[in-house]
């Protein structure tokens, strides 16, 4: 019961930011995002592989995806606002894409279903352990033998908080701490961020697989 209690709080949240602002107008947009691609082409998963987009919401990955040819591309997002923004730029190519609005601690994805899971902004908020351990069993049911798991956070020197919200900030050690020692650890990076107002932002990228 509370867990539903805390999503539809964490729903309410976020579809005021973005019924507030516009897609460009969050602090963690960019126009692409180049170091997301570079880690899903270094996989090397091929353009039929399911790629899923978590917390994607209005964000570009999408639009880049499907420039690249990617045919079979999931986004999630807990607000349907930050989707239904996403579909009406993308305008008839929106049908190529399968659009789910849920809670990624508790969502109710297909088994063994994707080979690629992104996150570029979700997990730093992710503060209660709870949510965390959830995300986690969400990435390990979903993901097929063998996956590539891209998560970025807030680095140690990101901010504290953001869009009216603590969040976490993590090394990549810690980052990939995390999901388990099970997962291979295949790379990391650091990124300086610009927001759309010109102030910079650590964010740290670790990319690590599933067993096979």
């Amino acid at each position: 019961m509370l867990q539903g209690v805390r999503a539809m709080s964490s729903r309410e949240h976020w579809e005021k930011v973005y019924t507030g602002k516009g897609p460009n107008q969050v602090s963690w947009f960019r126009p692409h995002l180049e170091r997301s691609i570079a880690f899903l082409e270094a996989a090397n998963v091929g353009r039929s592989a399911a790629v899923i987009d978590v917390g994607g919401g209005a964000s570009t990955f999408v639009d880049d995806l499907l420039d690249r040819e990617y045919e079979n591309v999931t986004v999630l997002d807990l607000s349907q606002t930050a989707l239904d923004a996403a579909r009406a730029r993308l305008g008839e190519r929106a049908c190529r894409v399968r659009w789910i609005c849920a809670d990624v601690t508790d969502a109710r994805l297909e088994a063994a279903a994707y080979d690629f899971w992104h996150d570029r902004a979700v997990f730093h908020f992710l503060r209660d352990p709870l949510a965390r351990e959830g995300y986690v069993a969400t990435v390990r049911r979903s993901l097929k033998p063998g996956g590539h798991v891209v998560v970025a956070t807030f680095g140690p020197h990101g901010p504290e908080t953001c869009s009216g919200l603590e969040v976490m900030r993590y090394s990549p050690e810690e980052l990939h701490a995390e999901f388990g020692s099970e997962f291979a650890r295949l790379a990391s990076a650091t990124e300086n961020h610009v927001t759309p107002w010109g102030t910079e932002q650590e964010f740290v990228y670790c990319y690590c697989r599933m067993p096979a």
